[in-house]
C-alpha cells in the first residue's frame, strides 16, 4: 500500500492553469475523496497521479517515489471511470481477468511476472465473490444493469492489487436507487482490501458518505481538507459553507455592530467569536440551525415545499432568500405571505469576511 502526495502541484494547458499549486497529502490507507464543481480541476488532479496528465511544476509521490516522469504502465495503480469501458464481446470473468493477461505483477515481493492460469482464477473468483458477481460470471455487458456494470469495472480494477485506487465519477451514470447501493459497494471494497482510494465526485452526498476525509476544490485551488464532519461544521470559506449542504447554507450580508451582526439593515444576528466593529461580514445559517417563532431575524414567507418528512420554508429577509428546514410534526406550516421570526443559537452562526470570504469566528 501506498500514499499519494501532491507538493506544490500545478497542471497548465496553454495559457489555463487547471490545477494550481495543489498540495495535499494522502495518507496510506485512506478513502480521500476530491470534491468540487464542474471544471475544478479535480479530475485533472486525478489524472496526474494515474500518468494520463503530464506536471506543469511542482512534485507528485506515490509512496516514496517520486512519479513526476513514470510512464502510467509503470505505475501501481488502478482507475474506474464514469463510463464503465467494458469490452462487449466478452464475459463478465473474462473481462475481470483481462488486466491480469495483460501485464506482468509482483507475487509475495518477487520480480514481476505473468501470472499463471491458476493465480488469474483465484483473482478473479476473490473478486467476483467480494462484489457479488460471482452468478453473473458467464454474462456479457450487454446482459447486466448499470449497477452490475459498474461492479464488474470495479472487480477489474481490484484484481490488480494496485497500490492505489483512482476513480472518477464512477457513479454519475446510474440512478438514485443504484448509486445508493453501489456507493455501500465500494465502502465495502475499500474496507475489504485496506488500500488507499482516491476518489473525484462533484456529489456532495457521495463525499460525506464515503470519505475518510475530503478535499474541496475550486478553481484549481485546494479550498479546504478535512473529515466531511469537520468541513461541515466549520467550513473554511463562503465557498465552502455554500457548496457543502442540502439545502445550502443561508448567507446574509451584513456589518458586525454591538450586539452582533446587523443583517440587511434591520435583523441583528448574535454570534460567537471576536471581530471588530464595523467589519463588513457575510452571516452563514444553516436551513436546519433555524426555526420558527420568537427569535432575532424577522422575514416574509415566500413559499413551503412540502418533502414528506420534512418540509422547506423559503423565506425573504430584507432581500435575501433564505430556507429554514423543519420536521413535518412542529405543527401547522405558515402560510405564504406571513411575517414570521426565526431564531436560532449563537454557535450555529459562521461569519466570513465580506472582501476574502474566509471564516473569521
Amino acid at each position: 500500500m501506498s500514499g499519494v502526495s501532491f507538493e506544490g502541484v500545478t497542471k497548465r494547458f496553454d495559457t489555463v492553469t487547471a490545477v494550481d499549486a495543489l498540495t495535499l497529502d494522502i495518507v496510506d490507507g485512506e478513502f480521500m475523496v476530491l470534491l468540487g464543481p464542474s471544471g475544478c480541476g479535480k479530475s485533472t488532479a486525478l489524472r496526474m497521479i494515474a500518468g494520463l496528465e503530464t506536471i506543469s511544476d511542482g512534485v507528485l509521490r506515490i509512496g516514496d517515489r517520486v512519479v513526476n516522469n513514470v510512464e502510467a504502465k509503470d505505475r501501481d495503480i488502478a482507475m474506474v471511470f464514469q463510463s464503465y469501458a467494458l469490452y462487449p464481446h466478452m464475459t463478465v470473468a473474462q473481462n475481470v481477468e483481462f488486466p491480469l493477461k495483460a501485464r506482468k505483477y509482483s507475487v509475495d515481493g518477487g520480480p514481476p511476472r505473468k501470472l499463471t492460469a491458476d493465480e488469474r482464477a483465484e483473482r478473479v473468483d476473490d473478486a467476483v465473490k467480494t462484489l457479488g458477481l460471482a452468478e453473473l460470471t458467464k454474462r456479457k455487458p450487454g446482459a447486466l444493469s448499470g449497477g452490475q456494470r459498474q461492479r464488474v469495472a470495479l472487480a477489474r480494477a481490484m484484481v490488480r492489487r494496485p497500490e492505489v485506487f483512482l476513480m472518477d465519477e464512477p457513479l454519475s451514470n446510474l440512478d438514485a436507487k443504484l448509486r445508493a447501493q453501489t456507493r455501500l459497494d465500494i465502502v465495502e471494497l475499500h474496507r475489504e482490501v485496506a488500500t488507499t482510494f482516491v476518489y473525484v465526485t462533484h456529489d456532495q452526498v457521495e463525499a460525506m458518505t464515503m470519505a475518510d476525509r475530503m478535499a474541496v476544490i475550486a478553481d484549481g485551488r485546494l479550498q479546504q481538507v478535512g473529515e466531511p464532519q469537520t468541513v461541515y461544521e466549520r467550513p473554511a470559506n463562503l465557498f465552502v459553507a455554500r457548496f457543502i449542504g442540502s439545502p445550502p447554507m443561508n448567507t446574509i450580508e451584513g456589518e458586525v455592530a454591538e450586539a452582533g451582526v446587523v443583517a440587511a439593515g434591520a435583523s441583528r444576528i448574535p454570534f460567537t467569536g471576536d471581530v471588530a466593529k464595523g467589519r463588513k461580514v457575510v452571516v452563514g445559517l444553516r436551513p436546519e440551525h433555524l426555526h420558527l417563532g420568537e427569535g432575532d431575524i424577522e422575514a416574509t414567507v415566500k413559499a413551503v415545499e412540502w418533502l414528506g418528512h420534512e418540509r422547506h420554508v423559503i423565506v425573504d429577509i430584507a432581500g435575501s432568500k433564505a430556507i429554514v428546514r423543519q420536521e413535518t410534526d412542529e405543527g401547522a406550516a405558515p402560510r405564504i405571505g406571513e411575517t414570521v421570526h426565526l431564531g436560532h443559537h449563537v454557535e450555529n452562526v459562521h461569519v466570513f469576511d465580506a472582501g476574502s470570504t474566509e471564516r473569521l469566528n
